[in-house]
């Protein structure tokens, strides 16, 4: 299990958008014909609220068999995998900065199909698409930050009630 690490809320910076870019690149060099796409989802993708300097992306991949065939080429590419941790169907791994060891990358990665995938697109297009709701998110994300400024683990924990309440809202407008 990775450690928990600090919470440093930063203002949107637009370089995440291409640092993502050259990473989902890098990932489709390196895994080929097993991805079949990668997303770039958490708050990095969303213009407008503070996150973590963390990118968030989700390699989508064709068969199960691809899911777990990709771990060597991905540790090779200096990712840490840590497999479900905790979801089910889920690969993820994380991509530490070996120069200032700070976490840069986490990939959770899913079977094409998988309803998480549904789940995580739908929660990024609602904030993209509904700035008062990402506003408002940016305001929880601080309100957790303030109780948890050490510890990634309670952060994320903290905000679970709030982004479960707003996935189910983003599923019914997009159904």
């Amino acid at each position: 299990m990775p450690a928990p690490i600090s919470v440093e809320l930063q203002p949107y910076n637009p370089t995440w958008a291409e640092d993502a870019r050259n990473e989902c690149a890098r990932l489709a060099d390196a895994l080929g014909q097993f991805l079949v796409t990668v997303h770039h989802i958490g708050s990095t993708a969303i213009p407008g609220i503070r996150a973590k300097a963390i990118l968030d992306l989700m390699p989508v991949f064709a068969s199960i068999l691809a899911l777990d065939e990709t771990r060597v080429l991905i540790e090779s590419l200096g990712y840490a995998w840590w497999g479900e941790y905790g979801l089910p169907g889920r690969r993820y791994c994380t991509l530490d900065d070996p120069l200032t060891g700070r976490r840069k990358v986490q990939l959770h990665g899913y079977l094409i199909g998988s309803a998480e995938i549904t789940r995580h697109l739908a929660f990024r297009d609602f904030l993209l698409a509904r700035p008062d709701i990402a506003q408002a998110y940016d305001a929880e994300k601080e309100r957790c930050r303030e109780l948890h400024p050490l510890d990634s683990h309670a952060y994320s924990d903290c905000k679970r009630d709030w982004i479960h309440r707003i996935e189910q809202e983003a599923l019914r407008v997009q159904s």
